[in-house]
């Protein structure tokens, strides 16, 4: 018996996922799962370019919008979330269509990852919150070399995370991912969208610089006067420039001239993680035929 066929839709950010995403949601009668880690938290619309309420009513989205900014949602959250929601999507007869940038979101369902509940030490994630950015990434690095080059430097969340894991089970991060990958449920069509190095780069910056007049900073005060803390979300890319632009850490310049420089960093790494997707067909993002040609390959 056939798998029940599944598209994924990947790449860069602001290489054009959302708008293909829906443009072929609407010709195949498919519903849309996002597999973005910031477009989940309530609140952080701007920061995230979350798909427009226009955009959400042409095709039903999934998993966007439903987690308070100070939860901390897993990877192992959204596979439970995810997998409920293709059965449910398959069962009505449409089709599921994962879009978004997160690799390890995307990872954890194309290979059908089983996380097991892992402890959470408190005591050893404090001490490890007392290292700088630096020495954290090398420490990081000597445990689980493969999980910390695929993450940035200043990602402190997913260094402890990597620490952690080593720390509380004695296995590295990597080789528990690949200890639990088990039997495929579903045939998933990988597609990645892909561009001119120069031309994302300019995309990238453009959108930093709307991000900013549509009231960047504003959603970062609201944000962070509600919450009462820093919440995990707030270290996502752009709230934490924008927090320490607040906290008279940064001027507003260095603010946006880091977000860019932040955002072309994590660009070039999605674009890594992706090309070890051998199944994957590549696409020119500029192609006014990708959703033509993603329809013909998926029925193939």
């Amino acid at each position: 018996m056939d798998k029940p066929k599944i598209i994924v839709i990947c790449g860069p950010t602001a290489s054009g996922k959302t708008k293909l995403g829906i443009e072929v949601a609407k010709k195949i009668d498919g519903e849309i799962i996002s597999c973005d880690s910031m477009q989940i938290y309530k609140e952080m619309d701007i920061g995230t370019a979350k798909p427009t309420k226009e955009e959400q009513e042409q095709v039903v989205h999934h998993l966007i919008d439903f987690v308070d900014p100070n939860y901390r949602y897993s990877v192992a959250d959204f596979k439970q979330n995810a997998t409920e929601i293709i059965k449910d999507i398959l069962k009505r007869g449409k089709t599921p269509i994962l879009v978004g940038g997160t690799g390890l979101y995307i990872n954890s369902l194309i290979y059908n990852i089983e996380f097991k509940e892992e402890k959470t030490d408190l005591e050893y994630r404090e001490k490890m919150e007392k290292y700088n950015n630096e020495e954290l990434y090398i420490k990081a690095k000597k445990v689980d070399e493969e999980a910390t080059s695929k993450i940035s430097i200043n990602d402190r969340k997913r260094l402890i995370r990597i620490l952690e894991i080593y720390h509380t089970t004695g296995k590295t991060k990597t080789q528990l991912e690949k200890e639990s990958r088990k039997k495929l449920e579903y045939d998933y069509r990988v597609f990645v969208l892909n561009m001119d190095r120069e031309e994302l780069y300019k995309r990238i910056n453009f959108r930093v610089d709307y991000m900013i007049e549509q009231g960047l900073i504003d959603e970062v005060k609201r944000i962070n006067s509600k919450y009462n803390s820093f919440p995990t979300a707030m270290q996502g890319l752009g709230y934490k420039e924008v927090a320490e632009y607040l906290n008279n850490e940064i001027s507003k310049e260095d603010m946006i001239e880091k977000i860019k420089q932040e955002t072309r960093r994590y660009a070039k790494r999605q674009l890594t993680w992706f090309r070890k997707y051998k199944q994957a067909v590549w696409l020119d993002a500029n192609n006014n035929d990708n959703d033509e040609i993603i329809i013909e390959k998926f029925k193939s």
